[in-house]
């Protein structure tokens, strides 16, 4: 498998979220239906697009006794598995709990911030291609963390079963999701973001989709708040001659095989390991199950590129500010602090990026499409919104009013001003009233 190949100076790694005008005018209209006709035009589109075996009246929600009908369905392995991962992520999102600030100013005024957990958030699960337990998780659990007083999920029906795959079901059980819906694509997200006769309107929606969810998200926006809009997954792996092909190209196929449109990008300071990895990468597509989807999106997004030092590696990597990148390099803690642009870094040899897809604890809910630059994961932050408040006592409103009431003047704002020395006058307390 043949990796298109640059130099460090040329390369130029620009993912652009593609504007598909008639997928977006489609959205519009699903969105504007869901908006006017409520329940009945979120039927109409499930049948249409997921499960024609729906028909008449059927509840969007799912009965609790389902989610823990395929819980008990999984083999106790796999449930073990999603214990012991949803402990780990929990565990590490409780780090991130922010906490109040308060202090005080030397005229006696008091001020502070305050942290408050969004009543309720919305969390889509897709059911396209795959079954994503690990989204129900990564993305549940920081709204939990926060304090969300009600977190629920929608999920596409199973054509054929008309309900969400066992997997997404049963993580929500797992995590005491008794609020799930059978509905996907952008008439859950309207749904969620307009509310219906069946469905709450949300403060919040997270959570990962096609493109006509990722443009509902958008389309929604301000109406709703969203986590991002996200684009197909990518890695970068930085490695030097200490590289191991086999794990690099393991690590290259892990990202492809999402999607075509998954990016996966070599960056070494070691050319002969290109050649190396391109065998490798052959010998393992051989027996993939989806090689067909990991060798379109090698042959449309793989690259490997040659750096003439770490410096110049690791500056490709932040120039492109990548969703994943992995260092597969020696003394890789050292260089970690070099790397600026990044949703999520993986150190060493022994780190492959599916640690964190699963198990590790971070979230892997990451900035795609360069949005790395100014964007971070998912976390519990996310789902909190801060308040400040401020209390003066009439001496601070003293010492301040004269620099107070000269900005407002300076501002023409006349009123702000008379706020602010009305507090100084004297009188009775009767507004002035004959």
């Amino acid at each position: 498998m043949k990796l298109a190949r640059y130099e460090a100076a040329s390369f130029d790694w620009r993912r652009q979220a593609s504007a598909n005008e008639e997928v977006a005018g489609r959205v519009r209209a699903i969105l504007t239906e869901v908006r006017r006709e409520g329940d009945a035009a979120v039927r109409r589109y499930t049948e249409q697009f997921d499960d024609p075996g729906l028909t008449g009246t059927w509840d969007l929600r799912v009965h609790p006794a389902e989610l823990e009908r395929a819980w008990a369905g999984l083999d106790p392995a796999l449930q073990g598995a999603l214990v012991r991962a949803a402990d780990r992520i929990r565990k590490f999102h409780e780090h991130q709990r922010p906490a109040d600030v308060t202090t005080s100013g030397a005229d006696g005024e008091r001020m502070g911030m305050t942290w408050r957990p969004l009543r309720r958030a919305g969390v889509y699960a897709p059911g396209g291609r795959a079954a994503y337990p690990s989204t129900v998780l990564m993305n549940v659990i920081p709204a939990q963390v926060a304090g969300v007083d009600e977190v629920v999920l929608v999920s596409p029906p199973q054509r054929g079963t008309g309900l969400p795959h066992p997997l997404v079901m049963a993580a929500a059980h797992l995590l005491g999701v008794r609020e799930v819906y059978r509905m996907g694509g952008a008439q859950a997200i309207a749904a969620l973001a307009y509310g219906t006769e069946s469905v709450a309107r949300v403060d919040k929606i997270a959570g990962p989709g096609n493109l006509y969810v990722a443009l509902a998200k958008r389309a929604v926006m301000g109406d709703v708040g969203i986590d991002s809009v996200a684009g197909p997954s990518e890695v970068f792996i930085v490695a030097d001659d200490s590289a191991d092909p086999r794990h690099v190209a393991a690590d290259l196929l892990a990202q492809a095989e999402h999607d075509p449109e998954a990016g996966a990008v070599l960056v070494t300071v070691a050319p002969d390991l290109v050649d190396a990895v391109e065998r490798e990468l052959e010998r393992q597509l051989a027996d993939l199950p989806r090689r067909e989807i990991a060798r379109a999106a090698l042959g449309r997004w793989g690259a490997a590129v040659v750096a003439g030092s770490l410096e110049e590696a690791v500056a490709v990597v932040n120039r492109s500010a990548p969703e994943h990148v992995e260092l597969l390099i020696r003394e890789p803690s050292h260089w970690l602090r070099s790397v600026r642009s990044a949703g999520a870094v993986f150190l060493g040899a022994y780190t492959p990026e599916p640690v964190g897809d699963y198990y590790a604890g971070p979230n892997h809910v990451l900035p795609t499409h360069g949005t790395a630059r100014f964007a971070s994961g998912l976390g519990v932050l996310d789902f909190m919104r801060r308040m400040t408040w401020v209390e003066y006592t009439p001496e601070a409103l003293s010492a301040h009013g004269t620099d107070i009431v000269a900005l407002a003047e300076a501002e023409g704002l006349a009123a702000h001003a008379r706020a602010v020395t009305i507090r100084g006058e004297g009188g009775d307390g009767d507004g002035g009233a004959q």
